[in-house]
């Protein structure tokens, strides 16, 4: 028994869209696909931009770490040199010429040092910053 008022009963006439109706909500799907199509490449796109920047990021910070590492050895084994050789000072003014001589060779060793870092800095920095922008001209490239 099909009720009339039930616009869900079986017995009523199936709707039928108008063919322009139809042809427009197929444009709608087709166009939806290709914008979900674009948005997934982006999203892997970016994806593996995201995992290139850590990467990079990783390798650059073993280098500082290396970096700093070698740093601290060439500065500690300056001081114990200089600790050695205080050792056999037999004056005051002996031992304020060698003082001298180590505090200028520190102060060069330290702007060296310096130096260093920051190239090695600039260079991950780009390094770094590279995926990104590699990223963004495949994501933001002109309509042909």
């Amino acid at each position: 028994m099909a009720d009339h008022t039930d616009p869900f009963s079986s017995s009523v006439i199936p709707f039928q869209l108008p063919e322009q109706v139809r042809a427009f909500a197929e444009k709608g799907v087709t166009q939806a696909r290709e914008g979900y199509a674009k948005l997934k490449d982006a999203a892997e796109t970016h994806n593996s931009t995201v995992e290139a920047v850590f990467n990079t990021a990783t390798k650059g910070a073993t280098e500082v770490s290396s970096t700093l590492l070698d740093i601290a050895k060439t500065n500690t084994n300056a001081g114990f040199d200089f600790a050695q050789s205080l050792i056999g000072v037999t004056s005051p003014a002996q031992a304020m010429e060698l003082w001298s001589g180590f505090a200028k060779s520190q102060f060069e060793a330290f702007t060296g040092q310096s130096k260093q870092l920051a190239e090695l800095s600039q260079k991950i920095a780009a390094e770094t910053a590279e995926p990104i922008k590699t990223g963004a001209n495949k994501l933001f490239q002109p309509a042909a």
